[in-house]
């Protein structure tokens, strides 16, 4: 249904850009229409109320527009942010297996045949699973176990190791009773109170053993010395995520030498989905590849249509504009009656007048859209660069409103302002073109 509208909104304008293109071909201004034009534009003393009107006109196509370039760079700046956020611990393509256990026993072949596979620019190994985390106190925190091979990010597949504020992925603990280092999101960390060098302790799903004097299941406790901690500006994986190195977490999660899968970065994100379909039908049963883009399809799909959304909402801003333009030319065509009729007795066409005041609409439409777009591009520059706007992370995953304005969206703007500034002064501009000569100059 999204694709639907996108498709049927784009028909729409690109019929009302060629009915616009048709009538400014057509009524292309010679000189002396584009000298009459400029000079009935200029403020004069018995119209003065006019100027000002064609000030405010001017006005209102600079807001709609300005508003439009915002909006759209509120949403691709959305859009954007959410995916980098998204892929700081996400690979674009996670090779996985069917079954309960969701282990990969043979990782080092399927990590070989991944990486000989064109477009693939970094594989690796990866555990996941999931614990229980304590500093000590009473307070505890079910948390994410993510596993990864301890480097310093010159080969890692996300760009999870650029995010630590504390420490790296080394993993390197001070102290001789624990079973190595962990790495905390910052969030999370400031819950724990846990900094560099305490100890905490992570309780596992897997591996508790039953106690027969008891008559339960005792789980098993990990002690960790905090070696990181990393802040991605994601609400979630600072708040829920803690970082083991792979062979610890392989124990930890109790797969043996078995990890959980296999996470891929490609040499073009975009072409995360094609590429998985054609990894599954390379590598066959069991083995699944699950792409960024599939299992974040309903969170983009809603971005899509809700700046589908807004853009329409916001777009009417600039038909209201338009209307202002009308009654400008309306007036500006009552106000030059007597002056039109004298052009016409003199030997003007009737075509010429039509032409005047279709151009003076179109320079009021292109001054207020140039204005426009100039503003909005500059606001939108201020915003992002000053995280004016504070949002709530634990809601939309990020902390500030980014604004991220693309030219594609700025060129279907000015396209889209400049077919209703065309379209707009039509009725006006036949009026006037319509009027009798003697009727004209006995206009009081």
């Amino acid at each position: 249904m999204n694709g639907h509208a996108i498709t049927l909104l784009q028909g729409l304008l690109g019929v009302a850009a060629l009915v616009a293109v048709v009538v400014v071909a057509t009524n292309w201004p010679s000189p002396l229409d584009l000298w009459l034009t400029l000079r009935y534009l200029r403020s004069r003393r018995s119209s003065r109320l006019l100027s000002l009107i064609t000030v405010i006109a001017v006005g209102g196509v600079t807001v709609g527009v300005m508003a439009l370039v915002v909006v759209l760079g509120v949403m691709n700046g959305l859009q954007e942010d959410l995916r980098d956020k998204i892929l700081v611990a996400n690979p674009h393509v996670r090779v996985l297996t069917y079954g309960e256990g969701l282990r990969l026993d043979d990782w080092r072949n399927v990590v070989g045949e991944v990486r000989r596979t064109a477009g693939v620019a970094a594989a690796a190994p990866f555990v996941l699973t999931q614990g229980l985390i304590t500093a000590g106190h009473d307070y505890a925190e079910g948390v994410v176990v993510y596993g990864v091979d301890p480097d310093t990010g010159k080969r890692a597949v996300t760009t999870f190791a650029r995010h630590f504020t504390k420490g790296d992925l080394t993993f390197k603990p001070t102290h001789g009773d624990v079973e190595g280092g962990i790495a905390l999101g910052a969030r999370l960390a400031s819950k724990l109170t846990a900094f560099p060098g305490d100890v905490v302790t992570l309780v596992a799903p897997a591996g508790a053993k039953f106690n027969p004097s008891l008559g339960a299941y005792v789980p098993k406790f990990h002690r960790f010395e905090v070696t990181g901690i990393f802040d991605t500006g994601m609400y979630e994986y600072d708040n829920s995520y803690v970082a083991l190195d792979r062979r610890v977490a392989q124990r930890f999660a109790g797969l043996d030498t078995a990890v959980t899968g296999i996470e891929v970065r490609l040499t073009d994100p975009a072409q995360a989905r094609p590429f998985g379909v054609a990894l599954e039908g390379r590598l066959g049963y069991p083995y699944r590849a699950l792409d960024w883009q599939s299992q974040n399809a309903s969170l983009f799909s809603a971005l899509e249509l809700e700046k589908l959304a807004m853009a329409l909402v916001v777009f009417l801003i600039c038909v209201v504009a338009a209307f202002n333009v009308v009654g400008t030319l309306t007036m500006a065509v009552r106000d030059k009656t007597r002056e039109i009729g004298i052009l016409l007795a003199m030997g003007l066409k009737q075509a010429a007048i039509r032409r005047i005041f279709l151009a003076q609409g179109i320079l009021v439409g292109l001054t207020g859209t140039v204005l426009g777009v100039v503003l909005g591009l500059i606001v939108g520059t201020m915003v992002n660069r000053g995280h004016w706007i504070a949002i709530d992370p634990s809601i939309y995953f990020i902390d500030h409103l980014p604004v991220h304005s693309q030219p594609l969206d700025v060129l279907v703007v000015i396209v889209a302002s400049l077919v209703v500034a065309t379209l707009a002064p039509l009725y006006p501009s036949l009026q006037a073109a319509r009027l009798e000569p003697v009727t004209a100059i006995r206009y009081e």
